[in-house]
């Protein structure tokens, strides 16, 4: 969430700030709100004060009139308290961050800014497959038969593919573990303050699974089980940065997608990643967004996948993000970048929702941390190698980091 004090004391600020984010009115709303709480806040103490220095003694007939209309008073008082206290709490809930000075204005995929690209587009002189189509015995997608035990949008990996994909996520997080990461495996059920302090709720709970029996979510990211690590606790400032990867199993709705990507297993509802998780100062916040950008540049350069980086506009970030790189790679059956990766800077917004603090030293006061999350791998990445990497016969070859981490050489002829 935004820092409310702040806002208070420099208005104009966040209102030209949130005005790029199209959330310039929820803010004006926030503010007046904001007024009458405290107005009604210093109203109720007023009357609560007033009630303990009352006289002792027995009171007179004038006093207990008097006494039953100031409780009837504060009654009233502490009702519209508690109402305003709820406004209040639920425009704060929905207001995103203060987006980054260099994140471009927009709000579609095209107002992104291309900051590089790397590597050569592959040429074929045949028609390339797709992952549906590439595959032998041994290995392959199968979306039907996902679609059998579990609805649409849900994938079965066998064989040499299922090695592949394995590979993968082996060899991230080896590479960032070797780069100074702590690696974790967390839970993939949150309840819901976990939630709210990442910012999936409530702006994103459409795309979220709800276990109502429990009252827990599946979560969609291991950024929420990283995130949690810390809650309500004061770090030493000696222990910071803190540097987390983790893999899960994560399942999304995606609600919004219908009639995109129906086809294979680009988008679907239960997918595994690999993540990055930074608690940082607030002054190393911007250095480590680069950091991570380069991470997983780094990564994907070893795959040889061609790839560009992109800016995001402000109008297409999460709420908690104030500016984010997305990594598309090349996928010549679309014949177009896709998104394979994304790192964001959330500065301030989740740590202050889930009450992770710092002290710079003895009897300082307390502030609030910085963090930042990045996409090690999904098996997007894998789908971008096998459909680079193919040939005439439709074998792939697999990288050589995969091989040395479990996956076979190639991907055998497709299926007749």
């Amino acid at each position: 969430m935004i820092d409310l004090k702040a806002a208070r004391q420099d208005p104009d600020t966040f209102r030209t700030a949130l005005s790029r984010r199209g959330a310039s009115a929820d803010f004006d709303a926030l503010i007046e709100v904001d007024g009458r709480w405290r107005e009604l806040t210093d109203r109720v103490g007023g009357l609560r004060a007033a009630a303990k220095q009352r006289p002792k003694g027995k009171p007179t007939p004038e006093q207990v009139q008097q006494y039953a209309a100031e409780k009837e008073e504060l009654r009233g008082a502490e009702e519209a308290l508690a109402g305003t206290d709820a406004e209040r709490a639920a425009l704060l809930s929905r207001l995103p961050n203060l987006p980054d000075p260099t994140s471009p204005d927009g709000a579609a995929d095209e107002d992104a800014v291309t900051v590089r690209t790397w590597g050569e587009l592959p040429s074929f002189d045949f028609e390339p497959r797709d992952h549906l189509d590439l595959g032998s015995p041994t290995g392959w997608v199968d979306m039907a038969r996902g679609a059998r035990m579990a609805g649409s949008r849900f994938a079965y990996r066998f064989g040499d593919v299922a090695l592949l994909e394995i590979a993968l996520f082996r060899f991230v997080t080896d590479k960032l573990v070797g780069d100074g990461f702590m690696p974790v495996l967390g839970p993939v059920l949150s309840n819901e303050r976990t939630m709210y302090g990442t910012g999936f709720l409530p702006t994103e709970a459409s795309n979220l699974y709800h276990l109502e029996h429990d009252d827990l979510y599946l979560t969609g990211t291991a950024e929420v089980a990283l995130a949690g690590i810390h809650a309500d606790e004061i770090i030493d400032p000696g222990a910071l940065p803190a540097k987390y990867v983790a893999f899960s199993t994560n399942f999304r709705r995606e609600a919004g997608a219908a009639g995109k990507d129906t086809k294979g297993m680009f988008r679907v509802h239960q997918f595994d990643k690999v993540e990055m998780y930074v608690y940082c100062l607030p002054e190393q916040a911007q250095e480590f967004h680069e950091q991570l950008l380069a991470h997983e540049e780094s990564i994907v350069q070893d795959l040889g996948l061609p790839y560009r980086v992109r800016n995001i506009a402000v109008g297409d970030l999460g709420n908690p993000a104030a500016k984010k790189y997305d990594i598309e790679a090349w996928f010549p059956v679309q014949q177009r970048y896709r998104e394979i990766t994304s790192c964001s800077n959330t500065t301030d917004y989740q740590a202050r929702r889930l009450n992770v603090r710092f002290r710079r030293e003895a009897g300082a006061p307390t502030e609030i941390v910085h963090t930042l999350n990045g996409t090690g791998a999904t098996a997007r990445a894998m789908l971008a190698v096998m459909e680079n990497f193919q040939d005439a016969n439709g074998t792939v070859a697999v990288p050589e980091v995969l091989q040395r981490h479990g996956a076979p050489a190639t991907v055998g002829a497709p299926r007749g």
